[in-house]
């Protein structure tokens, strides 16, 4: 049977988070794109390591525990970002190493840890969602939403331009570290799916192949969450069928969709130019006649 794959438990439980992964992820990846910080989600997703092990040490969630590590290392990103002048290239490499090797050793430490557990948050797997995480990534994803829809505007201005947004009196700085939170949270979402390591490229990908054939915000934002949601969804199922790991799987449908539509950009890119150059022709006909008329009234 075609959907035999909704029948198991962990599957259903793996969707869901699938289905708020591909929405998350573009959703504010996108900003990120525009502010060309793209690589920021694998700075943080090194990060979050670390409280991925806090979590097994301690024997609390470490989806929490993740997030709360992974927020406080954003924050400290920003503001390495807005003072690190010189220097921040160094802090910030020491802090994405740090956050990694920290998780790793107290993974380790853990009497519950394992590298299995390791290698399931650093890739995605399907088998090891539980309920407490998909309640978990529900709560954290429908921060990520509100945040990028709700505040769309301000987010778009301050990635765009943060002089003209401080001009405008928009709280640039406030923006900035909500803008770093929410990257933070949307990657611990993604976690249990796609792994940290790849989460990123779900971040970015999905907005890049959206680029490639639209031209405003608004059509880029709906087009790659569309794109996110497919791909996660298809990797998802392919990974069940296949026994594939998922987070390869997902990455790899988005970047074999970003190269579709770079393909078929090229094409639409020449229809609208003869498009252009045709109305173009028709303006210059016109012009020329009711510059006629006019005369001949004059006459």
């Amino acid at each position: 049977m075609f959907l035999e794959f909704l029948n198991p438990p962990f599957m259903q439980r793996a969707l869901i988070a699938a289905v708020l992964v591909g929405i998350t992820a573009p959703a504010i990846g996108i900003y990120l794109v525009q502010r060309r910080q793209a690589l920021m989600g694998d700075g943080i997703g090194h990060i979050a390591m670390t409280g991925v092990g806090l979590g097994f040490l301690l024997s609390t969630s470490p989806v929490w525990m993740a997030t709360a590590v992974a927020v406080a290392g954003a924050v400290v990103m920003e503001l390495i970002r807005w003072y690190g002048h010189t220097r921040g290239d160094l802090a910030l490499a020491m802090l994405f190493y740090g956050g990694m090797a920290g998780g790793v050793m107290l993974i380790n430490l853990s009497d519950t840890g394992s590298n299995a557990n390791l290698t399931s948050y650093l890739f995605g797997s399907l088998s090891t969602v539980s309920e407490s995480d998909v309640i978990a990534i529900c709560v954290l994803a429908a921060f990520v939403v509100l945040v990028t829809v709700g505040l769309r505007r301000q987010l778009f201005a301050v990635s765009q331009d943060e002089e003209f947004a401080r001009v405008t009196g928009l709280p640039v700085r406030v923006l900035n570290l909500l803008i770093a939170v929410t990257a933070a949270v949307t990657v611990t979402v993604a976690m249990r799916v796609v792994g940290l390591l790849l989460v990123s490229a779900l971040m970015v990908v999905p907005v890049a192949a959206a680029q490639q054939i639209t031209k405003s915000f608004k059509v880029t934002f709906v087009l790659s969450v569309v794109i996110g949601t497919g791909v996660t969804l298809a990797g998802t199922v392919t990974s069940y069928y296949q026994d594939v790991p998922p987070g390869a799987t997902i990455v790899l449908l988005a970047i074999a969709v970003f190269v579709a539509l770079t393909a078929l950009a090229a094409p639409l890119a020449r229809r609208r130019a003869r498009a252009s150059e045709a109305k173009g022709a028709e303006c210059t006909l016109e012009v020329p006649a009711a510059r006629r008329g006019t005369d001949d009234l004059r006459v």
